[in-house]
């Protein structure tokens, strides 16, 4: 697969869903994004987005509604021979695209190993104690909780 052809970003369909897990699965294995079951990912699909290059999902990515005009960048992956090709920033970009034509307001923020990728698209680094809600509903499950390595970025409508 050339990296060179055309990217497609669209919202996901049943379609996508077993390839939305296995890409999943290699990166909740290395535990850089929570482990999803395609059951989840099913019941959750309005809110992933995919990346297809040549027919073929190479990318993925999930916007959590917390209300209140909170929202979180999440399930972020890219297939491993893509990394560093645009295909990862393509998806968050296009998640912020959606929200700002459909919101005058909205706080977008991302729990990420990766800061320095966010902050190149306008994000900046956060404290977490801003995002209770996440906080209370994933940490939680998360098997790092007690020794959590990522770093909070967060993007607002007004930045």
């Amino acid at each position: 697969m050339s990296n060179s052809t055309a990217l497609t970003v669209r919202p996901a369909t049943e379609a996508d869903v077993k390839a939305i897990f296995a890409l999943l699965e290699l990166y909740a294995a290395k535990k850089i994004v929570l482990q999803r079951s395609e059951a989840d990912i099913r019941y959750y699909l309005a809110n992933f987005s995919v990346a297809e290059r040549e027919g073929e999902l190479v990318g993925c990515v999930a916007m959590r509604d917390f209300g209140n005009d909170l929202l979180e960048i999440r399930s972020l992956v890219v297939a491993p021979e893509l990394q560093n090709t645009g295909v990862g920033r393509a998806l968050v970009e296009y998640c912020i695209q959606k929200l700002r034509n459909s919101r005058q307001r909205f706080r977008l923020f991302a729990l990420t190993l990766k800061a320095d990728f966010f902050v190149r698209l306008g994000f900046r680094v956060v404290g977490k104690e801003l995002f209770p809600e996440k906080i209370w509903s994933d940490c939680l499950n998360c098997p790092k909780k007690e020794c959590c390595d990522e770093l909070a970025v967060m993007l607002q409508s007004d930045d």
